[in-house]
């Protein structure tokens, strides 16, 4: 299938309607039938306020996250429209791909 490798990058403890927004993301997905979503926690990172944000020992609010997902052109627009509704900023990255399973 041809489509989009969408990465978005966020911080563990940054909510959206109370919820983290990695878990936002992933229910939207979810409900556009994106198939498969990756959550990656970084140890540590810095973004455009310069910085250093990490997951400390008792606090993982801090914490640099990652959600990445593959899906078609249509859903990848979707996601985004969503996004843009619920007036949403979140850093991403957005790759041209080819995916399939291998069997």
């Amino acid at each position: 299938m041809e489509g989009y490798r969408v990465i978005f990058s966020t911080l563990r403890g940054r909510n959206h309607h109370g919820r983290p927004i990695c878990d936002w993301l992933i229910d939207e997905a979810k409900k556009l039938g994106i198939t498969g979503v990756t959550v990656i926690n970084a140890s540590e990172g810095y973004g455009r306020d310069k910085a250093v944000h990490s997951a400390g020992f008792f606090e993982l609010a801090d914490q640099p996250v990652e959600v990445v997902m593959l899906c078609d052109a249509e859903k990848c627009d979707k996601l985004f429209e969503k996004i843009r509704e619920e007036k949403l900023s979140i850093f991403y990255a957005k790759q041209q791909a080819e995916f399939g399973f291998t069997l």
